[in-house]
């Protein structure tokens, strides 16, 4: 069991987007849990209040706990990418309905930001030869999504 769990604060659309998340991620990702209102409240009896789920391993927790508390890029997920066809297919399928941003990053339908990164970013960004470092920097600042050839050729 892992010892931190992050939720996300939804307004009425965790189950959703734990099911829109499943789908895109595939693999180790499920619905592992659902939780609804009672008559207790505060939300409408029946709804949904939480939902557990797990995304390539990792377990989240969803809340719908109201629009007091909107998402912002304060916090965001990082996704870890093999190959372009992987920074591609995720940065559609998360940008789909959302907002895209610079340096890789969007923010998807329900509000919550992502970054979607090759694996290689960071090796070249921390290469020996600062010049060649630097223009990678520049190149990724000047992108929406990443290009790895671009970064590469940098």
């Amino acid at each position: 069991m892992q010892k931190i769990t992050p939720c996300l604060w939804f307004d009425g659309q965790a189950r959703e987007a734990a099911e829109h998340y499943v789908a895109i991620f595939g693999g180790d990702s499920r619905i592992l849990d659902t939780t609804y209102y009672s008559e207790a409240g505060p939300g409408e009896t029946g709804s949904v209040l939480t939902v557990d789920f797990r995304l390539a391993g990792q377990d989240y927790m969803g809340l719908n706990g109201g629009p007091q508390f909107p998402f912002t890029e304060a916090i965001s997920l990082s996704v870890d990418c093999a190959d372009q066809a992987e920074v591609d297919r995720f940065w559609e399928a998360l940008s789909e309905g959302g907002e895209t941003g610079q340096c890789g990053w969007l923010k998807d339908r329900y509000g919550v930001s992502w970054q979607i990164v090759p694996n290689e970013l960071p090796k070249l960004l921390a290469d020996p030869d600062r010049a060649k470092a630097d223009r990678t920097m520049k190149a990724m600042l000047g992108m929406t999504k990443l290009d790895i050839q671009a970064l590469r050729d940098a």
